[in-house]
């Protein structure tokens, strides 16, 4: 039923993003889900239905599906990362300062976290429509050392930020937290944590400066592909307890996902567009 229902809203004559670079992931688009078994699909569009059968029945799973948008929000969605004449998505610039920072009005998303957390990794995975997009990747950690901005279109703005902890930048607090503060058009900070290892010091302590400056944000779980289910439950479960007693300007919901297998690809393109007002959700849908 959930397949015939994703099928329906990819019919011929559906607009959907065509791109013909090689380079392309093979799940970038929801056309490309369709031929996956039901139950992949199901844990690619939303990743925390693969750990429900795990939790016991005393657990309240609605913190976890708050944002729970209908297959046809997530192809509204996907439109807005492939980029065309009409609505070019680029990088835009890097900046080390605020005062090297682009007076960009649109509404702005930035990421977060940990070096090696993998923040470069699911921005080329958010931009994989849209492959000549350069986002670059490396294994070594602390290879950002710069705020990266990304216009998509005239829509909203992506902005990769430097990773904290091992081989920072040394100036990285001077760097993150003015315009953390003082950024205007910043709609929401996503604070990216390593799925298979769970919150370290060092996320705790980005997570004390998200609170103190008072500026909404939203926990991003990484690598969830990288330990077992258990594992990630546990970390998973620790994470959301820390968010529901400790935080109070944290989004309730952590998005789980998987920049190699695509994993919650599709459900946080949706949530980024719904933030920043690019799509207006169906009424099944929350927020």
């Amino acid at each position: 039923m959930f397949c015939l229902r994703l099928g329906l809203w990819l019919q011929p004559g559906t607009q959907v993003c065509v791109v013909s670079r090689h380079s392309v992931h093979k799940l970038s688009s929801l056309q490309q889900a369709t031929n996956l078994p039901p139950k992949k699909v199901q844990s690619l569009l939303y990743p925390f239905s693969e750990l429900e059968g795990y939790l016991d029945r005393s657990v309240d799973r609605t913190p976890f599906q708050l944002f729970h948008p209908s297959v046809e929000d997530m192809v509204k969605a996907e439109k807005l990362f492939c980029s065309s004449q009409s609505h070019k998505i680029d990088y835009y610039s890097s900046a080390e300062r605020m005062d090297h920072v682009p007076a960009l009005r649109q509404p702005e998303v930035c990421f977060i976290g940990r070096s090696n957390v993998g923040k470069s990794s699911l921005i080329k995975a958010l931009f994989s429509l849209s492959p000549e997009v350069e986002v670059r990747i490396s294994k070594t950690p602390g290879h950002t050392k710069k705020m990266n901005f990304f216009r998509v279109g005239k829509a909203f703005t992506v902005v990769d930020m430097p990773g904290y902890g091992h081989r920072a930048p040394k100036d990285f607090v001077e760097m993150v937290e003015p315009y953390l503060y003082t950024r205007k058009n910043l709609v929401r900070t996503f604070l990216l944590v390593d799925g298979s290892v769970g919150l370290q010091k060092a996320d705790l302590i980005a997570l004390e400066m998200c609170e103190e400056f008072r500026r909404p944000y939203v926990m991003v779980v990484t690598k969830i592909d990288k330990c077992g289910s258990g594992a990630l439950l546990t970390n998973l479960l620790n994470l959301h307890d820390v968010v529901k007693t400790q935080t109070a300007s944290c989004f309730p919901q952590p998005f789980l996902v998987s920049s190699l297998h695509f994993l919650g690809i599709y459900l946080l393109r949706c949530f980024i567009t719904h933030l920043t007002g690019s799509i207006r959700l169906s009424n099944t849908s929350q927020s």
